[in-house]
């Protein structure tokens, strides 16, 4: 029997179509209130004008715009802080630019035109000796234009990195910005005792091209600035050369790793074989199981589990001792570049400073050769600053062809130094590859320096941060004992043994110790 149809009662289809009648009234109603308002508003504007239109329209707009101005106030100083940032930059870049000119004036220039002033006073040449002292005026203004560009950068980051330490009270941060802050201060003032001598030195030139009566005393003067500034140099590399010198030995009594870490990872080792046996004696018993007749299920099930948990702590023992051995491997490789940077840190400033103390001694012997004997050219003079250039220039061309070896390395291999776990960035060709390398401009990002101060930092890290969790303690402690050896202990953080502790396992901070780690490998 089919079920019968039911039909939808007439006093519903009569309810709905009262209501779809009355919401369409209610359109309607809307429709004709909103024309109506648009009718008063058209009248307002009708009777009152235009003018009050648009101040009732401005109100509207001071209001709505009022956040925006706090907003404006707020990022005024973030605005100004870009400008001076940017400023310092395009400085940097032109200083940068300078320097290749201001090697070869202090490389070739100036020791030419040296042995072009001894022959000039040899000979009584007059027209040779007024030509000479032509180009040691230009000589002198460009070392003095590089010089003068160099102390304003030197002095704002010295500005910029003092605010940064005073913003960080404590921590990495604060000890990588003083740092800077103290070096870059220094830098000013050596700068601006340089553009002095400089100073002098256009002086000197500029009274020999005009024949003036105290062209002897310029002479004096420039001597006397070049050999002060040159012997400031020449003690500034001293201490750095000691500053070196503790660092590496520091570094170098923590010992050998494979060495320290012997007993630890024979303890490993020797938990790992015990572990095989536990697994092996395993198998051999559910074997028997699987092997005898009447043997339960249940039995066997427990020889399962106890092979399977056997298994897994043999494993465990042997990923624990790949990663210690791994780790020593890590740290030993550490060690020895920290040890390479300050032994070559030691070698460019015994030589840079070997050749400022030499110049210095060729601005005494110019000066009193002024002062006894005239305009006479002294040829022990210009033999010790043609020597004190040379050595000068020598590590000025050692450091500038590193920097450029890093930066081909950095745009033709970006694999050899990538974070572990990150995919490294696709490799540049070989002509692209040079052109990034000679953009001398540019410091390295990416280079083997920042790829060491990651490593150092995992290994010291504690077990909150990301990679970190499997080191042993042993290791840790080595790690934190390397940073104490490179001057980020806490004494250099103005922080206690835990807090500075704690710093090492706080995954915020991970970029900060990586940046100090990464100049404290490079400075002395």
């Amino acid at each position: 029997m089919s079920t019968p149809i039911r039909r939808t009662p007439a006093r519903q289809s009569a309810a709905v179509l009262t209501s779809a009648r009355q919401r369409g009234e209610g359109v309607r109603a809307g429709s004709a209130s909103a024309r109506s308002t648009e009718r008063a508003f058209l009248e307002l504007q009708s009777r009152i004008g235009n003018r009050a239109a648009t101040a009732v329209v401005q109100r509207a707009r001071d209001t709505a715009g009022g956040s925006a101005a706090e907003n404006g106030d707020a990022s005024a100083a973030a605005k100004k802080k870009n400008y001076r940032d940017r400023i310092a930059g395009l400085l940097d870049r032109f200083k940068k630019n300078l320097e290749p000119i201001d090697t070869f004036v202090k490389g070739f220039q100036t020791p030419t035109n040296a042995g072009f002033t001894q022959q000039a006073a040899v000979a009584a040449n007059e027209g040779l000796k007024h030509s000479v002292a032509a180009s040691g005026t230009s000589a002198a203004s460009g070392n003095l234009l590089t010089e003068a560009a160099g102390t304003v950068v030197n002095g704002m980051d010295a500005y910029k990195n003092l605010k940064d330490a005073k913003k960080h009270e404590t921590g990495a941060g604060h000890h990588t910005a003083k740092k800077k802050a103290k070096t870059k201060g220094a830098d000013t003032v050596v700068g601006a005792a340089g553009s002095a001598s400089y100073s002098a030195a256009v002086a000197k030139e500029v009274t020999k091209i005009q024949k003036a009566a105290d062209a002897a005393v310029a002479s004096e003067v420039s001597g006397v600035a070049s050999a002060s500034v040159g012997a400031v140099k020449g003690m500034r590399s001293v201490i750095r050369v000691g500053g070196a010198a503790r660092k590496y030995k520091q570094v170098k009594k923590l010992g050998d790793p494979h060495l320290v870490h012997a007993g630890s990872l024979a303890r490993l080792n020797e938990s790992r074989e015990q572990a095989n046996w536990a697994a092996a004696e395993a198998y051999v018993a559910l074997d028997a199981y699987w092997n005898h007749e009447g043997q339960g299920l249940e039995h066997v099930s427990e020889a399962i589990d106890a092979a399977w948990e056997a298994m897994g702590e043999a494993r465990d023992a042997a990923q624990s001792l790949q990663r210690a051995e791994r780790d020593v491997e890590k740290l030993s490789k550490a060690q020895g570049y920290a040890k390479k940077k300050q032994l070559t840190k030691i070698g460019k400033e015994t030589v840079g400073g070997g050749g400022e103390s030499v110049k210095a001694a060729a601005g005494v012997v110019t000066a009193v050769a002024a002062g006894t004997a005239g305009l006479a050219s002294n040829p022990v003079g210009w033999g010790l600053a043609g020597a004190g250039a040379g050595l000068v220039l020598g590590v000025t061309m050692y450091k500038a062809l590193r920097a450029a070896t890093k930066r081909y390395e950095e745009a033709h291999h970006p694999e050899r130094w990538a974070p572990e776990g990150e995919t490294p960035a696709e490799a540049a060709s070989r002509k692209d590859s040079l052109k990034h390398a000679l953009k001398f401009w540019k410091k390295v990002s990416k280079g083997e320096r920042q790829a060491m101060a990651r490593e150092i930092y995992a290994l010291a890290a504690g077990p909150e941060v990301s990679g970190s969790g499997s080191t042993t303690a042993e290791m840790r402690e080595s790690a934190r004992a390397l940073l104490i050896a490179l001057k980020s202990g806490p004494a250099k953080h103005k922080l206690e043994p835990d807090a500075w502790a704690d710093s090492l396992n706080d995954p915020s901070r991970s970029a900060g110790w990586i940046k100090e780690i990464a100049e404290q490998l490079a400075s002395g």
